[in-house]
């Protein structure tokens, strides 16, 4: 190589046409066609040939021939047919050398503007064949299917960043009443929502960033008030729902199962293993709001004792094992409550209806009938398949107003209190908060008021639920038989005795339980005092108490057990799900106090110490049962379970924030 040699090498992913001004020390200085000197090491160079140019003529001149030549090489680029080369040579898998390779796109008179256009040309187009500058290796079929997939797939991502960002910004730009989805728009919707819901987990998480880089828009609050702007969300949309992939439609087939089993005539005779007991008096008490009945009750005075009656829905004499719509209830583990939504385990149709222990209607049920003392001492009791028809649905409040004039409501109610002193005297752990219930009603209009958790009715049905859940849990465990126990060790520490705790000591002793365990096989549940326990009254909300109920069934010969590792993995297999209803009620209930504060600031509201961190106090709001961190004021030392007065300052529900100053 000499001074005036005409050279093309690679920069920034293209072939420049240069021309050699000096050759020094094993580099080379050269005149690019963009009017600038480089210098480089030969081995950079993609292409020389014999070609030269004269350097007396000037800069300019140089530049312009230089730019021609280009031009030149180029436009032979067009006639050369790489794929059609490479039908022919793909079955020799052997190198071909530049020479060879140009007089098969060239074979008449080849020059060496002939071999710069193959070089060109085979360095943009790399599907047929390896390129290594001055050599060409013919890909096998495999391998040109996966680059030409690999293309285009680059090629419609592109595409849809382009387009995207240019659909995001016309929208934005848009007045409101014209911003809606189309066909063409629909694909960048679905993307963007993915993008928001599942964050890096999302399959479009690239594709969505660079389209909101493009269209200048942050991934956060700008992109809500995108899909705000579209209706595909609601102002007050509940995001997590898609994230943890919830489902709130039940599929076809679930659906088909269930027009099936409310068409199909139903005797629940079972072989006539059911004890007929439509003559008891049986009540349900639930919320006012209640629409499936899964449990009831009964009293009876026996003389020397009374008989009381527990009833449970037998919700696994209509699911059967494994079929779909049990498959339906495993997925999903639990009923969803939440202010603006509920999200059922089992279809309303069928939970509300066959399922539900409706007034007047004889139902199946699996009853635990219990002999107990007035001083609530347990003499005996039975578990067995029933038949019950409801006489009277109540709701709690009609519980408490009739607990000073009805005796069979007095009388389950005095047997509450004494059952709970019997497991305070075991050593139970007795944490009792009220609970925040939030009401929206069809106008939007947010409700929230404290519920009683003590009253009467609510008291007696919860104590009389947690005998009936030790009853079965002892029936399991004497006739051996595996069931989604509940266990759990003592607490860390104990705050207080009995029922004599604060609200702060309640709340406060709430942190200090021990995790419960779930396992095939009995032990004790210290915070409840008992020796073993289940959950299986509510099998219409619950997979867990399904479960357990079909071990009961199975004890009378309706059903056919579930053995220990059967047990097991179904507890691993309802785990997540449970963990994800946990959640999302929990989050969506603080968004809703939250909203319902976001219109209240500058309001006061009393509030309890909770203790202290590095730079703030951590305090609870009894009003809302709302936890919160209040900054540290220079001068003022507080202590745990002091009351003090704050001042609601911003609330931003959508952000989870609640800022309070002293009051």
């Amino acid at each position: 190589m000499e001074s005036g040699n005409i050279v093309e090498y690679i920069e920034a992913q293209k072939i420049m046409c240069a021309v050699i001004l000096e050759v020094k020390n094993q580099r080379l200085k050269l005149l690019t066609e963009a009017d600038r000197e480089v210098n480089l090491s030969p081995h950079r160079l993609s292409h020389k040939c014999e070609m030269n140019l004269n350097l007396s003529m000037g800069r300019n001149r140089i530049v312009g021939a230089l730019r021609e030549i280009s031009n030149r090489r180029k436009l032979l680029i067009n006639s050369i047919n790489i794929k059609g080369i490479w039908e022919v040579m793909s079955s020799e898998q052997e190198w071909i050398d530049l020479p060879t390779m140009t007089r098969l796109c060239f074979p008449e008179n080849p020059t060496g503007d002939h071999e710069s256009a193959v070089v060109r040309a085979f360095f943009n187009n790399r599907m047929y064949f390896k390129f290594d500058y001055n050599r060409f290796f013919p890909n096998s079929e495999e391998t040109v299917e996966q680059i030409d997939a690999r293309e285009r797939e680059i090629a419609r991502k592109n595409r849809l960043i382009a387009e995207g960002s240019r659909w995001v910004r016309e929208t934005i730009s848009k007045p409101l009443s014209t911003a809606v989805l189309d066909d063409k728009s629909r694909e960048f919707a679905e993307i963007l929502k993915s993008l928001y819901t599942l964050g890096k987990e999302s399959s479009h998480y690239t594709i969505g960033n660079a389209i909101l880089e493009k269209a200048g828009i942050d991934p956060g609050e700008g992109l809500f008030r995108l899909f705000v702007r579209l209706g595909i969300f609601d102002e007050n949309e509940n995001i997590d729902i898609y994230r943890l992939g919830i489902p709130t439609a039940f599929p076809e087939p679930v659906l088909k199962r269930v027009s099936e089993s409310l068409l199909s005539p139903e005797t629940f005779n079972s072989e006539g293993k059911r004890t007929d007991l439509t003559d008891i008096p049986v009540v349900t008490i639930d919320g006012q709001a209640t629409l499936d009945f899964d449990d009831a009750l009964s009293i009876e005075d026996m003389g020397d004792h009374y008989r009381l009656g527990i009833h449970i829905a037998d919700v696994a004499h209509f699911i059967k094992k494994g079929d779909v719509i049990d498959m339906e209830a495993k997925n999903r583990g639990s009923s969803i409550y939440m202010p603006d939504l509920k999200i059922p385990m089992l279809p309303p149709s069928f939970a509300e209806d066959l399922c539900s222990l409706k007034e007047g209607e004889l139902r199946p049920c699996i009853s635990i009938m219990v002999n107990i003392k007035p001083s609530a001492d347990i003499v005996g009791y039975d578990i067995y398949p029933s038949l019950v028809r409801v006489k009277h649905q109540m709701t709690y409040y009609d519980a408490n107003t009739a607990v000073e004039d009805n005796k069979g409501i007095a009388i389950l109610c005095d047997l509450a209190k004494k059952f709970r002193q019997a497991r305070l005297d075991s050593g139970a752990v007795h944490i009792t908060m009220p609970d925040i219930n939030i009401w929206i009603d069809e106008n939007g209009v947010i409700s929230v008021n404290r519920i009683n958790r003590e009253s009467p009715g609510r008291m007696m049905v919860s104590e009389i639920m947690i005998m009936a859940n030790w009853l079965m849990a002892r029936f399991l465990a004497d006739n051996n038989t595996p069931a989604v126990f509940r266990t759990q060790p003592g607490p860390r520490d104990r705050l207080y005795k009995g029922e004599e705790g604060t609200l702060f000591q309640n709340y406060m002793q709430r942190r200090l339980l021990s995790r419960f365990v779930l396992g095939s096989r009995p032990e004790r549940h210290s915070g409840l005092g008992l020796d073993c326990y289940v959950t299986a009254t509510s099998p219409i909300r619950k997979y867990y108490d399904l479960i357990t109920q079909r071990q009961i069934r199975a004890i009378h010969g309706l059903d056919t057990p579930y053995v220990p590792e059967e047990i097991d993995s179904l507890i691993r297999q309802v785990e997540q799900p449970m963990a994800n209803v946990s959640g999302i009620q929990a989050k969506r209930n603080r968004y809703w106090l939250l909203k319902y504060l976001e219109k209240r600031t500058g309001q006061k509201e009393e509030a309890i110490v909770l203790g202290k961190r590095k730079n703030s106090y951590q305090i609870l709001i009894p009003e809302y049962m709302l936890e919160c961190e209040l900054p540290s004021s220079s001068g003022i030392d507080l202590k745990p379970e002091d009351l003090i007065q704050v001042t609601i300052m911003y609330v931003n529900a959508r952000r989870d924030v609640l800022s309070v100053f002293m009051g």
